[in-house]
């Protein structure tokens, strides 16, 4: 492998952050921005959890085709600017991507054991 590693690592920041993806189906969503539609295809959303508290969205990035065929992302930031609570004027639809992500991650059910040895 080439690569060693030394120490006890230990998480620095009482917050602690998760990514969960999702395939999108084709024609199922569109996002429009400035005039223009995108078809989304894929959908990254960030949970965060902060002190222990219940995990929250924070935000979303779609990767979309545009009218002209080109991919592009786009991100809806679903915390109101104190980080205090969601932003409003999110679309409904926006919100059901991050149930669907949500859903996904608990349906998954992934467990993880440690190799042995560890």
């Amino acid at each position: 492998m080439g690569l060693s590693a030394t120490g006890e690592p230990v998480i620095a920041q009482d917050e602690t952050q998760a990514r969960i993806g999702i395939c999108l189906r084709p024609g199922s969503l569109t996002l429009t921005q400035d005039g223009r539609d995108f078809a989304a295809y894929h959908a990254l959303v960030e949970f965060v959890a902060v002190d222990a508290r219940p995990w929250t969205a924070e935000r979303v990035f779609f990767s979309a085709e545009g009218p002209d065929g080109k991919s592009m992302r786009l991100a809806v930031d679903l915390l109101n600017d104190a980080y205090d609570g969601h932003r409003t004027g999110v679309p409904a639809a926006v919100w059901k991507v991050v149930a669907l992500a949500a859903t996904s991650a608990g349906d998954v059910g992934i467990t993880y054991a440690l190799p042995e040895p560890v």
